[in-house]
Parts: structure tokens; sequence; C-alpha cells
């Protein structure tokens, strides 16, 4: 069944102080049909984050510009992201006195498959429906504690080292990139791409419910007003971008610029 895609990027500056997080979605420029979300969150001090951040947009968008389908894997452009914003991030530290990271989740469609790739602990979900399909695993030290059966989810959460990190770009250690890739998306499917201040709020099952009930931009708005909600005042700086795949019409005309929601 042809699908088309509807598509939001949504951001609140939470309780903090700066906006370290950063999400962008866009299409290739020559070739139709092909698309990038991108989503960051920068560490590292006053604006150290946010510069990190930024370098991870700016390498995606650059090398999504710059990638040549029949030279090129969409595995090895992901990969080519990641790695040179983690170079790039690691050399400002030499040029300032910040010491920045970031995480990083990178999403891509080609010829209707999807793609994606991710270091950190800033989540890729993939839902059918209400079914999560799949869902990142956090680079984190409580994510690995929860792995090995010495947490649960719930404490998980409430771990006083649940922001420690143990791969994001800009480190001494090269990051680790997990892929994953879904070659027969059907309308229907939800992907959503976001940071540690929004999915810290919700279960799978919430997450997927909503984007099913709500168009894009009413469910990226929805997510972002109850997260602040359960933050209780708080709440970590909140990024996402969703990719709703929805049957397409006949009539339809040119997709239309992604909605943003702030």
């Amino acid at each position: 069944m042809p699908f088309t895609a509807e598509t939001c990027v949504a951001m609140h500056l939470g309780d903090r102080k700066e906006q370290q997080d950063r999400v962008a979605l866009f299409g290739h420029p020559k070739r139709p049909g092909m698309m990038m979300a991108v989503l960051a969150d920068g560490m590292g001090g006053h604006s150290g984050g946010a510069m990190a951040a930024e370098q991870v947009l700016m390498r995606a968008r650059q090398n999504f510009e710059a990638y040549a389908p029949l030279h090129e894997t969409p595995e090895h452009l992901l990969r080519s992201i990641i790695d040179e914003a983690h170079v790039v991030i690691k050399l400002t530290r030499f040029t300032s006195e910040q010491d920045p990271h970031s995480t990083a989740v990178v999403f891509m469609m080609q010829q209707g498959k999807a793609y994606w790739a991710h270091c950190g602990d800033s989540r890729m979900y993939h839902f059918r429906g209400t079914r999560t399909m799949s869902v990142s695993g956090d680079h984190s030290l409580v994510a690995e504690l929860v792995r090995k059966g010495r947490l649960d989810d719930r404490a998980a959460l409430r771990h006083p080292q649940r922001n420690v990190l143990l791969s994001c770009l800009g480190s001494d250690r090269e990051p680790r990139i997990d892929y994953g890739r879904e070659e027969s998306p059907l309308a229907g499917d939800c992907f959503l791409l976001c940071s540690d201040g929004l999915w810290a709020h919700f279960t799978e099952f919430e997450l997927a419910s909503t984007l099913q009930e709500f168009p894009a931009r009413a469910a990226a708005e929805r997510l972002v007003a109850l997260g602040r909600e359960r933050a209780a005042g708080t709440g970590d700086n909140i990024s996402l971008a969703v990719v709703k795949l929805v049957e397409a019409r006949t009539d339809a005309a040119t997709p239309t610029r992604p909605a943003i929601a702030r």
C-alpha cells in the first residue's frame, strides 16, 4: 500500500536555563522521496552542549546533501555523520574552555525503506499501531545494569547515575554506533526520535498510542505538554521528531514542509 509521511519536530526548554538539544528534519535537495531526521542532546557546560549538538545537525545535513546512493550504503552515510561529528566535537575541546559531548540519533528514508543509527541515550522508536517493533538500546550505565539484571526499569529512572553515558560523541573513546532498519514499512508505522527529556516520562505504549491516535503535530504537542506536567518543575530539555506513515491519497499533492511545534 503506498504511503506518504506526516512529519513534525518539536522542542521545549523544560526547566533548564539553556536549550542544548537540537533536532531537524529535511529532504534531499536533488533526490525526491529521500528524507532525514536527526536529533542530538548536547552536554558540556555553558554553550558547550549546544555547540556539540549543533555539529551533529550540520554534519548530517552536509553529508546527506552529498550522499550518492549508487556508491554509498545508507549505513555508511549514517556512520559517516556520527563519526565525523564526533571528531569535530572532540577537536573543539582544544579551542574552547568547554568539554562538549552529544548524543546522536539519525534516521533516513530512501526508496520506501527506513534506516537509522544512534549513539548515547537519545532514543529511536519504531511503532506499528500501538505495538513496539523496535527501540534503541541506551548506551548508559543504568541501561547496562538493567541488561545485566541488576536494576529494573523503574529503579533505573530514579538511579542517581542515570545520566552517566558509556558512549557519546566527543569523548576520548570512539563512539559506539548501533544500527536499525525496516525494509518493508507500512502505512500506520511511526518512527519517533526523542531525547531523554521526553522518553523518561512515558511507557512505550503511551508513546505509541498517542502517535497512533493523533496527527504528527498534535501528537508532538500532546507529548510535550504531558511530559512537562509529569516533570513537575524538574524537567530536562525536550526534543523529538515524528515521522508517521499514512496511506497516500490518490489526489495528494507534493508533500508539505514539516510542521514544527515549539
